[in-house]
């Protein structure tokens, strides 16, 4: 299936369940302590993350939509701390703070990436707190599209059946990601995502594809559900449905560093993209996609709209070449994102010649990434004149993507490229010629943001004109 990124600006989604916090340790273990043979680590620095439905939620703010949180924490610093990180990345927080229970933590201890030890601080939940937890779930559904259940065992989803029959009343998608055995209290929700751990947990052992398959469509046809997505870790994932053919992803991670998070970002991607409009196996392969990504980083992360956006691009071969301004804008917000230098230069580039090419490969190395912009059939003829341009703008454009040293080609119908400077903000702008750097059209702005302006030659004896007029002289 053909991925494009979806509108995840447009989808609002409620997540409720047990929510964390992930505490990191970090130091050096250089020696065994006299006291017990352990490791003793000298903590050089330390890092508090959202974990748990919590992470849920900040997965589904990074990709760019409206997240609310509905949890319980306890009244103490952990809670505010967790609070303070989830409000600072744009979740909505409706947390219960419980008198009687903390908020539920994790500290892992960590030397040389490598997790030496886990301290978990966690107490049962007062029936008063879930009850409270329930009614606030159910009066945010009023704006949500999606309801997430992130289920980690903890006792905030002590009944989930209240919160999936009111979801369903409002029309409102579930999306549970279970825990333990028990599996029938998730009956009637629209889609669940057990790993292959809890599903076989569940079924008992699946020896064969067929199997797997046959006690899903079982189990998918017990709980009354519209979907069943088995992740299956280094084998990709399952998606089993009614009526409809079984759908396997092979899995994209290329590195597995720390699989910390993963169901998180699975249930997220999917959660997100029904909300947007998707289908399910469009959520899917979505889904698919973001966990290889995010088992290839450290610990419990989340994956952001920009790094989701550039997996797809190049999955589907949308990383280079022609676009419209509107499309550059968004990959050049990715590629910032990844830290990318934005080159940007233009002209007519009528009959592409040695001097070009040369140019343009000296204008790549000023940066990461090069963007040509090129003067439409409209504009050519009111700068060169009336028997120009030689090559309309199409051709002209599908010869200059074919160009290693090109990233992306855009054209722009006035006569100088100041619109599309505003709107892109290149880092460095170059331009080849005859020109002084305070000469360059759009120079001047670009400077006014810090970005550089840069003046290249061509190759001598190359001109297009110079070439035209040979042209009609033969």
């Amino acid at each position: 299936m053909k991925l494009e990124m979806p509108p995840f600006q447009q989808a609002t989604v409620l997540v409720v369940g047990d929510v964390m916090l992930d505490r990191y340790w970090h130091g050096r273990a250089s020696r065994i302590s006299p006291e017990a043979p352990v490791p003793v680590v000298k903590v050089n620095g330390n890092d508090d993350r959202p974990g748990g439905a919590a992470n849920v939620a900040l997965n589904i703010a990074a990709l760019g939509a409206a997240a609310t949180l509905a949890g319980i924490t306890g009244q103490d610093e952990a809670g505010d701390e967790l609070a303070r990180r989830l409000t600072a990345a744009g979740v909505l927080c409706h947390f219960q703070a419980s008198a009687s229970a903390p908020t539920i933590t994790k500290l892992r201890v960590t030397s040389q990436h490598q997790q030496l030890l886990r301290v978990d601080f966690e107490e049962p939940f007062a029936d008063a707190d879930v009850a409270s937890l329930q009614q606030q779930a159910i009066d945010a559904m009023t704006t949500s599209q999606v309801l997430i259940l992130s289920d980690y065992g903890k006792g905030s989803l002590g009944q989930p059946q209240l919160l999936i029959q009111a979801a369903r009343e409002r029309a409102i998608p579930v999306v549970v990601d279970p825990k333990g055995h028990d599996f029938i209290k998730y009956r009637g929700a629209t889609v669940m995502t057990p790993n292959l751990s809890e599903f076989e947990a569940v079924v008992g052992p699946c020896r064969t594809e067929e199997e797997l398959i046959n006690k899903g469509q079982t189990l998918r046809e017990k709980l009354d559900l519209d979907a069943l997505l088995i992740t299956r870790g280094e084998h990709g994932m399952t998606l089993i449905q009614a009526a409809r053919p079984v759908l396997h992803l092979p899995a994209q991670a290329r590195e597995v560093f720390d699989v910390t998070g993963a169901g998180d970002t699975v249930v997220s991607v999917l959660a997100s993209a029904l909300a947007a409009g998707e289908t399910m196996e469009t959520g899917m392969a979505l889904a698919n996609l973001a966990a290889g990504l995010v088992v290839a980083k450290l610990g419990t992360a989340a994956i952001s709209g920009p790094e989701l956006r550039r997996a797809i691009q190049l999955q589907e071969g949308t990383g280079r070449g022609v676009m419209s301004a509107e499309q550059l804008a968004a990959v050049i917000e990715d590629a910032r994102a990844h830290g990318e230098k934005i080159v940007f230069t233009n002209g007519c580039f009528d009959i592409i010649h040695a001097g070009h090419v040369g140019y343009l490969e000296d204008a790549r190395k000023q940066g990461d990434r090069l963007i040509v912009a090129i003067n439409d059939d409209a504009s050519v003829r009111r700068l060169k004149g009336s028997g120009r341009p030689i090559n309309p703008v199409e051709r002209r454009m599908a010869v200059l993507a074919g160009l290693s040293a090109v990233d992306w080609v855009v054209s722009f119908a006035e006569d100088t490229p100041e619109t599309l400077l505003q709107l892109l903000r290149p880092d460095v702008l170059v331009k080849g010629g005859d020109y002084s750097v305070d000469t360059v059209v759009g120079g001047e702005f670009v400077a006014s943001y810090g970005g550089d302006v840069r003046v290249l030659a061509f190759l001598d004896n190359c001109s297009t004109s110079a070439i035209v007029e040979k042209m009609r002289e033969s």
